[in-house]
């Protein structure tokens, strides 16, 4: 069968009309996001006030209130990546009073009030300056964060007297609820889920006190050797895979203690509680807490949480409302803000989450700088030039069709 030139030309017109204008539409499949626990997910140790803590923490540390140090170290397993991401490249954060001595070993510190004794940093700065945290937002968002999250359950939760058994099987999440009595009853916890899988464990109840049932171990299912590892820094299950994607949510508890004899593998969100860390035992992961102490060898190990949590409990973190270059004298450019800075009693005062681009607390949005990923591009601002080229190769495409029909018609 023979076609005529006009409709071929009619119908190459049309086909790279269509295709300008079905490209968009395939192109505008989101990428999968992580979402996380925005900016408090870069530091060992995210209080919302004061923190009184000797003798190190290996991550970065950010305190919205006063710190006491006496000594202290901070940021020593930090990698340069790390530190990258960290806002400022500060490793240190005190949006208070800051009490020494302190080195910051790995990158840079800022304080917002006074600083007594002696505060120093190996490769970099520390500065007197406004905080580029906004402790009371993100704190809002990660009390809506932790509240959310305790709505999740299904684990198998089994005491058998002083010996309580946490056990999941699904491969991406597995969320348990346990009461604090019943945990704290507990000498020694075990915990089974898959490799790689994230896990929440929500302790509910207004305190809980490891050293009423004195738990001295946390044991981790290991499926390479087939049996349970007791969790130390340098001896985990699954070469630390396990505790990495392990959270402990503490929505209402107003006071956490730890036991001194053991190691509390995983990171630890309790945005009310005062956590005392005891005189000895790490964390090994992060402290999510409103205030912290901890003295003797309680430290806290940099193993951050790298899980992805369910979508509705995405963080995006607000950004700073002043710059936090310093000046050459040592005052910070820009107008300073009330966010993270200290009253006159040296506690800071809350700026809170109303500016008009902060979302409502409590409010899930999506973390464009969460690890893992990100829209492709997200709405028109994907769609528009796409759509604009559309239109374009549309009207050549009718314009080929036109002339084509009209040198037809000459002929004729």
């Amino acid at each position: 069968m023979r076609i005529s030139v006009p409709a071929a030309a009619l119908a190459l017109g049309s086909s790279l009309a269509l295709g300008a204008l079905v490209a968009p539409t395939a192109l505008a499949v989101p990428a999968a996001t992580c979402p996380t626990l925005g900016v408090a997910d870069l530091y060992g140790e995210f209080i919302e006030g004061d923190d009184t803590h000797t003798p190190d923490a290996e991550g970065a540390v950010a305190v919205g209130g006063n710190a006491v140090f006496s000594p202290f170290t901070v940021g020593s397993e930090l990698t340069a990546e790390q530190i990258a991401k960290l806002p400022g490249g500060n490793a240190l954060v005190v949006g208070g009073n800051l009490t020494g001595p302190v080195r910051v070993i790995k990158g840079n510190g800022i304080y917002g009030g006074t600083l007594t004794g002696i505060a120093e940093a190996h490769a970099g700065k520390i500065v007197h300056g406004p905080s580029p945290i906004d402790f009371a937002a993100e704190f809002a968002k990660l009390r809506a964060v932790s509240a959310e999250l305790a709505k999740a359950g299904g684990g198998e939760v089994k005491p058998d007297g002083a010996k309580l058994t946490l056990t999941g099987t699904d491969t991406k999440l597995n969320s348990f609820v346990v009461s604090a009595e019943l945990l704290q009853k507990a000498g020694d916890v075990y915990l089974k889920v898959p490799s790689g899988a994230v896990t929440v464990v929500t302790v509910t109840g207004d305190a809980y006190d490891q050293t009423k049932g004195r738990t001295t171990g946390f044991h981790l299912w290991d499926a390479k050797t087939n049996a349970y590892v007791h969790d130390d820094k340098n001896s985990s299950a699954e070469g630390g895979r396990i505790r990495e994607k392990l959270l402990w949510n503490l929505p209402t508890a107003t006071k956490v203690v730890k036991e001194s004899g053991n190691a509390w593998p995983g990171s630890v969100l309790a945005p009310n509680a005062a956590f005392d860390l005891g005189s000895g035992g790490p964390v090994n992961g992060s402290v999510i807490a409103k205030s912290l102490t901890g003295k003797g060898g309680a430290e806290t190990h940099h193993y951050p949480f790298t899980g992805c949590l369910p979508a509705t409990t995405v963080v995006e973190s607000t950004p700073p409302s002043v710059p936090t270059t310093p000046s050459p004298n040592g005052t910070p450019s820009g107008t300073p803000s009330t966010s993270g800075r200290p009253s006159p009693s040296g506690t800071p005062t809350p700026s809170g989450s109303g500016s008009p681009s902060a979302p409502a607390p409590g409010t899930p949005v999506p973390s464009p700088s969460a690890p893992g990923g990100g829209l492709a591009f997200t709405g028109a601002s994907g769609l528009l030039p796409l759509t604009v080229g559309g239109v374009l190769v549309l009207g050549a495409g009718v314009g080929i069709a036109v002339a084509v029909r009209r040198r037809g018609a000459r002929r004729a």
